[in-house]
């Protein structure tokens, strides 16, 4: 995967159609990524630019992103010098991975000024600059670096715009045979890492890709596959495709040197949109619920302890019909014992073979002292059994139960690790958090559950975690419609908003609640599915947990790419 200097050419390409367009809004979801709603051809357009350290990117998306409630600073400031702009011009600078919008408005006074935002996507130095075009001085942007941060430049308001260092590259679309047999030694070896050394905007990848198209990549196959391949890309006649190996794979051109299922699109932006969909968001996810994670987790490996603890403990009260049959066979020979006996040998009458048993004794108690003391131990043990055989069973709940958050958070929005916490606390498991000036969530308030539609129409709701699960299942449902849950694994409820789906939306939905389970690589997930009067919430059970009966089970094999097309929120 790689967003080089060529797929910057070919999203810079694509974005030529935003130019005299509007821009109609801008939002910043998160802390390092905006949103920008861009009128052009007659209808919106939402242009994705990130910054992200791991995930920095340029695109059109169809994503849908919700947006704070109070809108960041720099989002503020780009809504005051370029919404509502005209975009004049959009350059890429060379090859390097940043693009430059050139955005025509007017100010307080009506006075028309032109201001440039500039997308830099260079892994952890990603940025996105504002910038007076007149005087290229920075008015902000979304990530600030100081002198000691970098001693090539700062980034902050008010200083001067200084450009990315310039590499030292030849064109690589210009570059004849001949160049390239100039710029490369074949003595030296490692060719592919030549190519990203001597040419502008070649990634590894891409380095790699020239190499394999060369066949043995000697001195005649590889710069005539080199040229071949730069023409291509010079003429923007492109190739947008993942690859799903070991890893997955992107680029603008076929990567015939990349082993696995290939998807092809029709646009970068589609590619792109597809690489990165759920990636940036599971990353946000994973450093927001870092600490719910590691108590899940913690709490998880604890009650595996305590299960295997109660098992021995379980084991060792199994010994209670052992007192209970030493207590008998010393009544029966109770004429055989003498105050000051240690021991005694008997027949033990429950073994078949009559074989005998010798009985340990306290020398200190009579007969009698002795059978009761045994049956005073039976009586522990039974006891003792009994409260035993109550912590498995709770702790067996209690890991099932953990086992389901720990499942959720593998697909958990930013909101669903909300409600997690929150359920978190209310369970005593965590301490819950006051954010002064913040509004108090509602008990009462509705959680959100997302909505799908199956290939023939029919509406289905997923709940993400268990306060969507218990809304969904419990109070918005109706009693006739069709619930799906995977059978014996844990995984999100699932609600047909119909009382006789067709087999296509049964199969959908169950496709759906099997990609939102544990089993979700897995194939042939069994999923059970029966109408919501059958499924019932016991008294006092945790959130989430329900029993059902009357149940039907489907066998599918969850795929992201078929989930994915049928979500409609």
């Amino acid at each position: 995967m790689s967003f080089d200097g060529m797929m910057t050419r070919a999203i810079t390409k694509e974005l030529q159609a935003f130019v005299g367009g509007r821009i109609n809004k801008i939002h910043q979801p998160f802390k390092t990524e905006l949103v920008m709603t861009i009128r052009a051809g007659g209808k919106n357009h939402s242009l994705l630019a990130s910054a992200n350290a791991t995930f920095a990117r340029i695109h059109v998306t169809e994503e849908k992103y919700e947006n704070p409630s109070e809108p960041p600073m720099f989002c503020m400031l780009l809504r005051k010098h370029i919404e509502g702009g005209f975009i004049s011009a959009i350059e890429q600078d060379g090859f390097d991975r940043v693009i430059t919008f050139t955005i025509a408005n007017k100010d307080e006074l009506g006075d028309r000024t032109e201001k440039q935002i500039i997308f830099e996507i260079m892994g952890r130095h990603s940025n996105i600059i504002l910038i007076d075009k007149k005087n290229q001085v920075i008015l902000d942007s979304i990530k600030h670096v100081r002198f000691d941060q970098s001693s090539y430049r700062t980034v902050g308001p008010g200083q001067p715009y200084k450009k990315p260092p310039e590499q030292d590259k030849a064109d690589p679309l210009d570059a004849t045979e001949e160049d390239v047999l100039r710029k490369i030694d074949f003595n030296a070896g490692k060719l592919d890492k030549q190519l990203v050394q001597q040419f502008a905007g070649i990634s590894p990848l891409l380095a790699n890709e020239v190499l394999a198209r060369a066949k043995m990549a000697n001195r005649s196959t590889l710069p005539a596959a080199f040229v071949q391949l730069m023409q291509q890309i010079k003429e923007h006649d492109y190739t947008p495709e993942l690859v799903r190996g070991e890893k997955e794979f992107f680029s603008i051109i076929s990567l015939t040197h990349k082993p696995g299922e290939r998807l092809t699109f029709s646009s970068a932006s589609q590619l792109l949109d597809r690489f990165y969909y759920g990636k940036a968001e599971r990353d946000r996810v994973k450093q927001q619920a870092y600490d719910l994670e590691r108590l899940l987790k913690n709490e998880y490996q604890k009650n595996v302890r305590k299960q295997k603890k109660l098992s021995q403990t379980l084991r060792e009260a199994d010994e209670a019909a052992t007192y209970q049959k030493l207590g008998e066979l010393l009544t029966a020979n109770m004429y055989a014992i003498k105050k000051g006996d240690h021991s005694i040998e008997v027949v033990d009458y429950y073994d078949e073979t009559g074989k005998t048993i010798r009985i340990e004794l306290d020398p200190q108690k009579t007969a009698s002292e002795n059978a009761q003391q045994y049956f005073k131990k039976y009586q522990k043990a039974k006891t003792a059994r009994l409260e035993v055989v109550l912590q498995v069973e709770k702790t067996n709940e209690e890991l099932a139960y953990l086992d389901s958050l720990l499942q959720q958070m593998d697909s958990a929005s930013s909101r669903d690790v909300a409600d997690i916490r929150d359920e978190l606390a209310e369970g005593g498991y965590i301490r819950k958090k006051q954010v002064q000036g913040k509004k108090k969530k509602k008990q009462s308030d509705k959680p959100i559950v997302e909505t799908y539609r199956s290939t023939t129409g029919v509406e289905f709701l997923v709940g993400k975690n268990n306060r969507q699960n218990d809304y969904l299942t419990n109070r918005l449902a109706r009693q006739d419609e069709i619930w799906l849950h995977t059978k014996d694994i844990p995984g999100s409820h699932v609600v047909i908003r119909h009382t006789e789906p067709d087999e296509t939306t049964l199969a959908e939905a169950a496709l759906v609640a099997a990609y939102y389970s544990k089993a979700r690589e897995s194939s042939s997930v069994p999923v059970d599915f029966t109408k919501i009067r059958h499924v019932k919430k016991p008294s006092g059970a945790k959130p989430g947990y329900v029993t059902y009966d009357q149940q039907t089970t489907l066998f599918v094999t969850p795929v992201e790419d078929d989930v994915r097309a049928l979500r409609v929120t």
